[in-house]
């Protein structure tokens, strides 16, 4: 499991900009990202390098954010890679609440950010079917 940032943003010209500054100002490295918006607001998710210091800065910024537990997996970058993983999941009924991806991941893969309703099943579920997800500390070194 590792955590998630989340940072719900104005849509606001420089906003998004002000975030990615306060981190880099502070030393912090953007590992993935995903943005949900509507026309007023979005939510900005990050997986970061210090999940803990991230927070810290972003909340004395005056920044509205949120720490949420995610779990990461590894899967090949190949055509019906994630359908093959949704189909594991799906047969042992996890809710999916939302997912983003990125690429590049060593040796060619994928990695995927799933954030499900009982991560602790989730975990389990992958043990048993031997899907590769990533510890958190191996997650915020990449």
């Amino acid at each position: 499991m590792a955590k998630q940032i989340s940072v719900f943003l104005e849509n606001s010209s420089g906003r998004l900009a002000h975030v990615t500054r306060v981190l880099g100002d502070a030393g912090i490295n953007i590992r993935a990202l995903s943005i949900a918006d509507t026309s007023d607001f979005g939510i900005l998710r990050l997986i970061v390098n210090d999940p803990d210091h991230a927070y810290k800065i972003l909340k004395d910024a005056g920044f509205t954010v949120s720490e949420t537990e995610v779990i990461a997996v590894r899967m090949p970058d190949s055509p019906g890679g994630l359908a093959d993983v949704l189909d594991q999941i799906s047969e042992e009924n996890i809710n999916i609440e939302y997912l983003y991806a990125f690429l590049g991941f060593a040796g060619g893969d994928a990695l995927v950010i799933f954030k499900v309703e009982d991560i602790k099943k989730a975990r389990e579920v992958f043990e048993k079917k031997n899907i590769n997800y990533v510890e958190a500390q191996d997650l915020y070194k990449l």
